[in-house]
């Protein structure tokens, strides 16, 4: 047994796994808004300690603990570097491994939270039935991860950041504060942003209305499915410029290297689901250089535990 540990923007899920992705337990707990890095480990050593309990064991009864997260992170040092999503964000890289292995008295991994989801997507999931594909993770932020042939493709290290292609020059600026990102456009963290602006600003809309209703303190991908299904102008206007932006980016790395799909996950695009992907490929098509290629957009087979199994699966 291993405990995998999906670090999301909004919330932190650890899942105790047998074998190759049995769920035996389980823990969430929403991402500390505050604190930065210290926040953050004190929080997943909370959820690992709760998914352990929920099966009446203790954490020194698992072989690993493995943590999928966003921001530049370093396996091999177990550290995780610049990261603008977390608890106010950090720019140093931060010890994980190290302090997560004192304080659990176990080996603990990390690695970038895109690519583990996409490891057990190309393991168990979405990516078997795919030769080479691109990882969309549509949440918080926007990441992705290439596989080229089968085989994961890191390049020097951080290959597949798709949130920073950049789709307009001169465009809004991102989290990461380079302007005209696809997760300028497409983040939750910036849409939400950019709808409190313009709310403030007049602009009618029921997301916080829902969001106060759902006792919740940020945009999450529920709140933006329900303003979607009252069809709130906002919201909609919203959605559509995040398809564009990563249908954008989408469709150039398909011109770049002639993939064969895209796996779409992440909070967002696991809410959104069929009809996310339906609109990515629609808004693809007019982009693609080779008329002949129609690569496939699919949601990812193992939905939302897909990050924390991937996780789960650094730890062997």
């Amino acid at each position: 047994m291993r405990v995998g540990v999906d670090l999301g923007g909004t919330k932190i899920e650890a899942l105790v796994i047998e074998g190759d992705g049995h769920v035996l337990g389980r823990a969430r707990n929403p991402t500390p808004t505050e604190g930065g890095a210290d926040a953050i480990v004190a929080a997943i050593a909370r959820t690992v300690d709760e998914a352990a309990a929920s099966i009446g064991i203790g954490v020194d009864h698992q072989t690993g603990v493995g943590i999928g997260s966003p921001g530049a992170v370093d396996e091999d040092a177990g550290t995780v570097g610049f990261n603008s999503n977390l608890a106010g964000g950090w720019r140093e890289p931060q010890p994980f491994a190290a302090k997560l292995g004192k304080q659990l008295g176990v080996q603990v991994r990390v690695a970038n939270d895109v690519e583990v989801a996409a490891s057990a997507e190309l393991e168990l999931g979405a990516g078997r039935a795919l030769g080479s594909w691109l990882a969309i993770w549509w949440g918080t932020g926007v990441g992705g991860a290439v596989v080229l042939d089968g085989r994961r493709w890191r390049g020097n290290g951080s290959a597949g950041e798709f949130g920073h292609m950049v789709v307009r020059l001169g465009g809004r600026v991102c989290p990461c504060g380079r302007r005209g990102c696809v997760e300028a456009y497409a983040g939750r963290a910036a849409m939400e942003e950019r709808a409190r602006r313009l709310h403030a600003r007049g602009q009618k809309t029921k997301l916080f209305e829902l969001m106060g209703k759902a006792k919740r303190d940020r945009l999450t991908s529920g709140v933006w499915e329900k303003a979607l299904d009252q069809d709130d102008a906002l919201a909609r206007a919203l959605i559509d410029d995040a398809y564009d932006a990563i249908a954008a980016g989408a469709a150039s790395v398909v011109n770049l290297l002639d993939i064969d799909g895209i796996v779409l996950g992440g909070g967002l695009g696991t809410r959104f689901g069929e009809r996310a992907a339906v609109q990515i490929h629609d808004k693809m098509r007019p982009h693609v250089f080779n008329p002949a290629r129609d690569p496939v957009v699919v949601p990812a087979a193992l939905g939302d535990d897909g990050g924390a199994i991937g996780a789960a699966l650094l730890v062997r």
